[in-house]
């Protein structure tokens, strides 16, 4: 499927509910299978990826009675899951395998997480170590480029009791935490993981929320031996990530304003409103409600956007925001230097190449530079031909820089967004205008 977007001619206007957010469905799911009780978890999502985790603990025994509005799903008790038959399939979902893998590190079985085309080439030795220093067996493939990383399928060999662990982290990962943390409920003694940057802390609140024992001490994070009890009912605020493209498409339009309610806040999430805010654009957030998971309301008002040098230390807060802050940076004054961006090079696909190849084509002055970073210069983009890369951010990226290009602009690929936030074309056309975006299937 293709997108064609036309030029934005009027500013952007609305006030939006972005969906549900994805990285806090997939912990609530896995945690809910594994704790004592019922979980009713609403309002569900429609991105892929969460029906992958919930597809997932329907394997491993686990009652779900789900919904288009809600899963329902009633916990096996920490002596409940039970091994699956055929393999355990995630799909293109990261965060499915990586925190399955740290689950099924502390069950007295086996199982084999299997993955698509693209999650097949990411690296997974980043998490096979530390769980198998912490007791478990884990069997994993050989790159085909180099022979030494491991990609899926991963197989699992559990163990109960898990060795405790105290584990720093050699790059910033909150996938790779959440695996130790997850298979650190089944260990012997408190398990501990340092930090190189703060990541978000979804897990470590899901834990709490579901009554395990975890503390913070400074990079440090550790997680005891608990028993896991289902909180009840759970409400997901809105996916910031989601709602970062509107945010920036709105930004970048003159004279647009946006208003999105219930959306997530939690601070390890929202760098990229203070970036906004550096830049230029009248950005205001609210917190309305702030029990285990803040979430409220973000106002935008449109501003000449200016330039900024962004440092690595700044990356784990935006990972998944920095293929649109380009764009951002695309419609501002000036030169940005995105630096550290290694982390996106591992992704669906290498989101820094995709990105700066698509970008190049709309017109942008743009080149990869030294360790692992992005010059650019802000000017005004021509319309073109981009492709998606089969990268879900990058498709949306490139959208929204279709909205303030000359001339249309057609991105190739575009069903992969299916994957995370499959009603952004709707939201976009209702914030420009339907006649300015349009999808067409290729035939």
């Amino acid at each position: 499927m293709d997108a064609i977007i036309s030029p934005a001619h009027h500013p952007l206007r609305g006030t939006l509910t972005v969906p549900p957010d994805k990285a806090i469905c997939h912990r609530a799911v896995l945690l809910a299978a594994a704790a004592e009780g019922e979980t009713d978890i609403r309002p569900w999502p429609s991105a892929e990826d969460c029906q992958r985790t919930l597809h997932l603990v329907q394997q491993l025994g686990v009652s779900v009675a789900a919904s288009p509005e809600a899963a329902r799903i009633r916990g096996a008790g920490p002596e409940g899951l039970r091994a699956p038959g055929p393999d355990l399939f995630c799909g293109e979902s990261g965060t499915t395998l990586r925190l399955a893998a740290g689950l099924l590190a502390g069950q007295p079985f086996s199982a084999r997480l299997t993955a698509g085309p693209s999650l097949s080439r990411r690296p997974m030795r980043r998490i096979v170590e530390p769980l198998t220093r912490m007791g478990a067996r884990i069997e994993a493939a050989a790159s085909a480029e180099t022979g030494e990383e491991m990609r899926p399928p991963l197989t699992v060999h559990g163990r109960r009791p898990l060795r405790a662990l105290r584990y720093e982290l050699p790059v910033a990962s909150a996938q790779v935490k959440s695996a130790i943390l997850l298979a650190g409920v089944w260990a012997d003694g408190p398990t501990t993981v340092i930090e190189p940057q703060a990541t978000r802390d979804h897990t470590e609140r899901m834990l709490r929320h579901y009554g395990a024992r975890v503390r913070r001490e400074g990079r440090a994070v550790t997680v005891e031996p608990s028993p896991l009890r289902s909180p009840g009912p759970l409400v997901l605020p809105g996916d910031f990530s989601s709602a970062a493209f509107l945010l920036v498409a709105a930004a970048c339009v003159p004279g647009s304003r946006m208003t999105l309610q219930g959306v997530g806040l939690n601070p390890t999430r929202i760098r990229l409103l203070e970036i906004l805010q550096r830049m230029g654009a009248a950005v205001r957030w609210t917190v309305t409600e702030a029990s285990w998971e803040p979430r409220g309301t973000v106002e935008l008002e449109a501003g000449p956007l200016q330039g900024l040098v962004l440092e690595a230390a700044d990356v784990p807060g935006l990972i998944d925001e920095l293929p649109i802050l380009m764009v951002a940076a695309a419609c501002a004054r000036g030169t940005t230097r995105l630096q550290g961006l290694g982390e996106l090079r591992v992704k669906e696909t290498d989101r820094v190449r995709s990105m700066v190849v698509a970008l190049g084509r709309l017109g942008l002055r743009i080149r990869l530079g030294a360790a692992e970073g992005v010059e650019l210069e802000g000017g005004r983009l021509r319309g073109a031909v981009v492709d998606s890369a089969g990268d879900h951010r990058t498709a949306m990226s490139l959208a929204v820089a279709g909205l303030v290009a000359d001339g249309a602009t057609t991105v190739r690929g575009v069903e992969c967004v299916a994957k995370s936030f499959p009603e952004f074309f709707d939201f976009l056309r209702r914030a420009a205008g339907s006649p300015t975006v349009k999808t067409v299937d290729k035939g």
